[in-house]
């Protein structure tokens, strides 16, 4: 699990500088790329930003809970709980530190893995905001363009000489606004990509953590078919003290 983690990290970063290098090499296309709106790109910019981050801040907020499992797993029983996913069933187990009963665990197993699911809820929330906003700068770009041509269309004088070098001249504008839609959905898709695979590695580490506990957890499980083994022995067990009872009394009577 330690490896797994400290793994999946390495990746994100590794990603995050491919991306900058790329950005160093290719920054004046990608300038002009966001110049043909301002608005809706430097949006999708924005979010895309604050999405890395959220999914660096959320490995972050995981590794006090990787050290208490990884320091609880080697036998350190002294250990501050965990701050928030895994701070319920750490103090079950600092209650109870030798066995549990597998009811016990199936619901805390499932308790941690519905918060894990919960921790990513913001990331997928960013994922889905950007691709809305590739399709909203889409839209806007179309409208712009049917707009830009239906206004050189009633603009167009047939009976004017010049009027190709009038309807080269009106092209500008619905070019721009088919720029802005594919701009738009370039860069909105782009940052959900990004957004979505640094979402994948975190993922990844919780399964990491999860996996880590649900084995350690199964091999320290009392389940129904132990206290059935049981049994019979302390049938056996009470006979016996039962029996030696018995003689006992027999002795005590016969003195």
């Amino acid at each position: 699990m330690t490896n797994q983690f400290h793994r999946t990290l390495n990746i994100m970063a590794l990603f995050i500088a491919a991306l900058a290098v790329l950005f160093g090499v290719f920054n004046q296309e990608f300038m002009e790329l966001a110049a043909t709106n301002y608005v809706i790109n430097g949006i999708i910019i924005g979010t895309g930003l604050f999405g890395i981050g959220l999914c660096f801040i959320e490995m972050l907020r995981l590794l006090p809970e990787y050290r208490w499992l990884s320091g609880y797993v080697r036998g350190n029983r002294n250990m501050k709980l965990p701050p928030r996913i895994l701070r319920q069933i750490a103090s079950v187990l600092q209650r109870r530190p030798c066995r549990i009963y597998a009811d016990t665990l199936s619901g805390l197993m499932d308790m941690v893995a519905n918060r894990f699911d919960a921790a990513r809820d913001s990331i997928r929330y960013i994922t889905n905001t950007l691709i809305f906003l590739g399709l909203l700068g889409t839209f806007w770009g179309l409208i712009t363009t049917l707009g830009s041509f239906g206004d050189l269309i009633y603009g167009l004088n047939i009976d004017d000489a010049d009027v190709m070098l009038s309807m080269q001249s009106g092209l500008s504008a619905p070019l721009s606004g088919m720029a802005i839609a594919f701009t738009s959905s370039l860069l909105g898709l782009g940052a959900s990509l990004i957004i979505g695979f640094l979402d994948h590695m975190v993922g990844i580490a919780h399964r990491a953590i999860y996996t880590e506990l649900g084995d350690y957890m199964a091999a320290h499980t009392h389940t129904v078919n132990d206290g059935i083994r049981v049994l019979p022995n302390i049938d056996f067990n009470t006979q016996k003290i039962t029996a030696a009872v018995e003689n006992i009394e027999r002795n005590t009577a016969t003195n």
